[in-house]
């Protein structure tokens, strides 16, 4: 790896105006380690892993800390959905007396068919949680986090000599609706490593331009929940209906029923979705079955309403049921199959962040963006509050495809899109030097 010089390089000053010799300037020691950290994000993207698989991602990630002089704890966070073993990775640099910072990057990819058309596009299949085998992509951006994060792992072993305290990077498995963030505290993550006076974290997306960053204080991503509501019935033959209770025509009627708990079971001024995502159940024209099973989503900001609606959806499907004439015995089943709480980024952390991240990069490459209803589960990381964190967004669209869509109005492809292709240069090369001029503010002499 190029050693960098330390003899003739300019100060760095952090946002409280506290100046200290880095032995480089961030600009300098990214131009050393981008080839590196491009060729690693390629391999990754080329590469992935789903959820709760992230085998190779870890051991690559545990390698490169370990090399820079980080304690590495490797196989945290055992997969609640399989028996595989956890692959979270739990890495600490301690440099003295001073606040601990954690930076959290998620390794995991989703199960879809990657039509980029990238010289280093996915062409791997996997098997998935249900036991299917699938496609897998990097469809997220979990390639370009992990890649900052190796980028930001190595300037900030470069410039221990400018900053105090800890540094506590996480490598997440099962981000993608698994839990992952919660199985890894569930599995002892924080009783390796101080508590973190701050977590931060960066999400790519291509609604922001490559080398630019959007941060919102306060509420960022609701929350999460993943039901699965089996509608049960009596199984009968097509051409007699009246023998049997039909739990197609009761999951269609349930269907239609739900959407009204968002539009007539809260205020309009508290953002809530609910989204029936999958439907599964029959197996011929002529059968009615036994039972149907749907597939849930619910997304809020707040915990409150997100437990109203939860009770809203099993009260409406035990009445879908009982106008049908179903027996209790055959009721409907609603299960909780995950869920996480919303991202709060503190108002005064993010505030700080952001004036440290344009006075690295420049007013006019960060600015305020606005809450959204996906989901993440960094948010977990903060404890309920008693941690306060930070996650912002980290702009990867091409500049020329970006300005194209502003003027037609044709969105570029979304999270999940098997054409989601963030341009890697400037957008690895922006999100390094944003987290590492974050921590090293955190952390100032």
């Amino acid at each position: 790896m190029k050693e960098t010089s330390t003899t003739s390089d300019p100060l760095l000053e952090t946002s409280h105006g506290t100046r200290f010799d880095a032995g480089s300037t961030l600009d300098s020691l990214i131009d050393a380690e981008l080839p590196s950290l491009l060729a690693t994000y390629m391999q990754l993207h080329a590469m992935p892993e789903l959820s709760g698989q992230e085998e190779k991602t870890s051991a690559l990630l545990a390698q490169e800390f370990r090399s820079l002089g980080y304690a590495v704890t490797e196989g945290i966070g055992k997969y609640e959905h399989h028996s595989w073993p956890g692959y979270g990775i739990v890495a600490l640099l301690q440099n003295g007396a001073g606040p601990t910072v954690l930076v959290r990057a998620d390794m995991d990819a989703l199960p879809v068919e990657e039509k980029t058309g990238l010289p280093y596009a996915s062409q791997l299949r996997g098997i998935n949680r249900d036991g299917k085998e699938v496609a897998v992509m990097h469809a997220c951006g979990h390639d370009v986090h992990v890649a900052v994060l190796l980028g930001t792992a190595r300037l900030l072993a470069r410039l221990k000599g400018a900053w105090r305290g800890s540094v506590v990077l996480i490598g997440q498995p099962g981000e993608e609706g698994g839990g992952g963030a919660q199985a890894m505290l569930n599995d002892g993550a924080y009783e390796l490593c101080p508590q973190p006076d701050y977590a931060l974290a960066l999400h790519s997306t291509l609604r922001l331009e490559a080398g630019s960053i959007g941060y919102v204080p306060g509420n960022f991503m609701a929350s999460f929940s993943e039901l699965e509501v089996t509608v049960r019935g009596v199984g009968a033959h097509g051409s007699a209906p009246e023998f049997g209770k039909d739990p197609i025509l009761m999951a269609a009627q349930l269907i239609l029923a739900l959407q009204s708990i968002v539009s007539r079971e809260k205020s309009a001024f508290d953002p809530a979705v609910l989204t029936v995502g999958s439907v599964h159940g029959g197996t011929a024209s002529n059968i009615i079955p036994e039972e149907v099973k749907l597939q849930l989503s619910i997304r809020t900001y707040d915990d409150r309403l997100r437990d109203r609606i939860l009770a809203s959806v099993e009260r409406i499907a035990r009445g879908v049921a009982l106008t049908a004439g179903v027996p209790e015995d055959r009721a409907p089943v609603v299960t909780l199959k995950a869920s996480h709480q919303a991202n709060y980024n503190d108002p005064d952390l993010t505030e700080r962040v952001a004036r440290a991240l344009k006075q690295a990069l420049g007013d006019e490459r960060v600015n305020r963006s606005e809450p959204v209803m996906v989901s993440e589960d960094f948010g977990s990381w903060g404890l309920g509050g008693r941690i306060p964190t930070c996650m912002f967004w980290l702009g990867g669209a091409d500049p020329v495809q970006f300005r194209a869509s502003q003027l037609t109005g044709v969105s570029l492809p979304s999270h999940h899109s098997p054409l989601f292709a963030p341009l890697p240069e400037p957008t690895i090369r922006c999100g390094v030097k944003a987290m590492s001029a974050a921590v090293l503010d955190l952390l100032a002499r």
